[in-house]
């Protein structure tokens, strides 16, 4: 498959399965995220791995954090996310390190560059015949979750999770919209 009609055919694709990526293409994956576009050369993508038990411990403590902060999911929502990480065999927290040493390059940029990041390892688990999502949810939004993974308000930004698997049976092909519905030209003044 070429590269372009490899990009034209990825799909976000939440609902993984295991086994989840071989050590050989988990690190593939991650290495992808080390030529994102990146202003300055931070690099100020991190991410933590969540593999096992730790996947089901998460979703406990994203349910317990989103109730405390005034943001409970309802009951039926709540077993939806539980049935759904009982099958997802990893998970990558993604964050953004503010590096405040740093005040040339805007944070905006640094917040960029982790999502072109991410969007490398989207597209190298399509790649690898794996299934790949970004979920803002799971206490994306909580001060608690972050925290426990270590990624504090003040020196990063927290950006979600990548979820990683292999692909269930059946991936319905989304239909994607014409790009000239969304470009217009400029023509100079």
């Amino acid at each position: 498959m070429s590269v372009i009609s490899t990009l034209l055919s990825r799909n976000s694709v939440k609902m993984v399965q295991g086994p989840g990526p071989s050590q050989e293409q988990l690190e593939q994956i991650l290495q992808t995220a080390m030529v994102a576009p990146d202003h300055g050369k931070l690099r100020p993508w991190r991410f933590k791995l969540i593999r096992g038990e730790a996947v089901e411990q998460l979703g406990d403590l994203s349910v317990q954090a989103m109730a405390e902060e005034g943001m409970a999911v309802a009951p039926t929502k709540e077993a939806s996310i539980r049935a759904w990480l009982k099958d997802v065999p990893l998970l990558i927290a993604v964050a953004c390190h503010l590096d405040h040493s740093n005040e040339r390059i805007p944070e905006h940029e640094r917040l960029l560059a982790t999502g072109a990041a991410v969007m490398n390892m989207l597209n190298a688990a399509h790649a690898l015949g794996l299934g790949a999502y970004w979920s803002t949810g799971l206490g994306t939004y909580t001060h608690k979750v972050p925290e426990a993974l270590g990624f504090d308000s003040l020196d990063y930004s927290f950006m979600g999770f990548v979820v990683v698997g292999s692909l269930p049976d059946n991936v319905p092909v989304k239909e994607r919209p014409n790009f000239s519905d969304y470009v217009g030209e400029w023509k100079g003044l």
